[in-house]
């Protein structure tokens, strides 16, 4: 069979024989992900999964996608690029974890002005570093060089996941009764969200990115921005096996005041005192030098805390045992009552 391969494509800025290596280059980090369900050739029209349906009475399928973001434009930076796939995942199975699934398996969708094998390599092995995390098969995914679109040497990064729940067991805020106890556990940092500020308050296009920082524990700046999206599904699967869960916030975008109100039902809110709140410090370095109101910061930010549940308050002490044992530092954030604020930080 001929060699597929256009000169004249060649010339219009997209190299075909760039994306073969990019595939060659990748095949050893999806591999990590084959033990997750995933039956399919690489290179294939569609990826295949194989779904065990032990234990699922009525299954009910569960999808959620996002991307990075501006998060990006740290990574070209500092031309450091294999940890914004785990990014990209986190975005999509924390999510789907909201609910009570189980991530299966992920797709990546990675656009970029010029193919480099070996960068697009490099995200993608932390694609699948982020499926092993969250034991996800990484089943397929799409590279398109798109010269003429994004600069050279910037690329977007966009993912996709389906995860899979037992009907009985979706999670029911409907349950939530005022004095449950919301947990709170910790994130790894900023996580993939606020960037655009992020970017504005430290000048990143213009600051020293290796410049370190006291308040950070001697960490560069850089270094503390790009610390990826920690994955919190093995133990909240561990948690829904051991206690019963009412709901599940994943703190993104909008930070405290729009995620965890999502968790609630109408006419319930939450009471968390502020002291309780374990901020990390690159929040009060951020509101600092940004001098950014704490308002904001809890509207923007997950300030420390990267996901909440709810659990009754005899479930309390098990809960926190048990992602403790699971290696979560959880902490008990607050209490629910009945309120139309939504979140009331005092």
């Amino acid at each position: 069979m001929a060699k597929s391969f256009s000169e004249s494509y060649k010339d219009a800025g997209v190299d075909i024989t760039a994306g073969y290596k990019s595939v060659e280059l990748m095949k050893k980090h999806i591999a990590k992900t084959m033990a997750f369900g995933d039956t399919s050739d690489l290179g294939g029209f569609g990826g295949l999964f194989h779904l065990d349906m032990k234990g699922i009475n009525e299954p009910v399928l569960v999808s959620g996608t996002d991307g990075v973001g501006t998060k990006l434009k740290l990574a070209f930076l500092m031309d450091k690029n294999d940890t914004v796939g785990i990014d990209c995942v986190a975005m999509c199975v924390n999510d789907i974890i909201c609910v009570g699934a189980k991530p299966l398996f992920f797709l990546d969708y990675i656009a970029c002005g010029k193919n480099y094998p070996d960068k697009i390599a490099q995200i993608v092995s932390g694609v699948a570093e982020g499926c092993v995390q969250s034991e996800s098969a990484l089943i397929g995914g799409e590279t398109a060089e798109m010269p003429g679109f994004y600069p050279i040497d910037e690329y977007d990064l966009a993912g996709f996941a389906v995860g899979v729940v037992d009907k009985s067991r979706v999670l029911n805020k409907e349950n939530i009764k005022a004095g449950d106890v919301l947990i709170g556990l910790p994130s790894s940092g900023i996580h993939s969200n606020g960037f655009s500020l992020v970017r504005k308050v430290f000048d990143v296009e213009n600051a020293d990115l290796s410049e370190k920082y006291p308040e950070l524990g001697g960490k560069s700046i850089g270094e503390t921005l790009l610390t990826p999206t920690k994955i919190y599904v093995k133990p909240m699967l561990k948690l829904f096996d051991a206690v019963t869960v009412k709901s599940v916030a994943h703190i993104t975008g909008g930070g405290f005041y729009e995620n965890i109100p999502r968790s609630l039902p109408k006419g319930m809110g939450v009471k968390i005192e502020r002291s309780a709140i374990r901020v990390l410090p690159i929040f009060d370095l951020l509101a600092a030098k940004g001098n950014i109101p704490e308002r904001d910061m809890f509207n923007t930010y997950n300030m420390g805390v990267g996901m909440t549940c709810i659990v009754a308050p005899e479930d309390a002490e098990k809960a926190l045992a048990t992602l403790h044992e699971a290696g979560e530092d959880a902490y008990i954030l607050g209490e629910t009552v009945e309120s139309e604020e939504g979140v009331v930080i005092c």
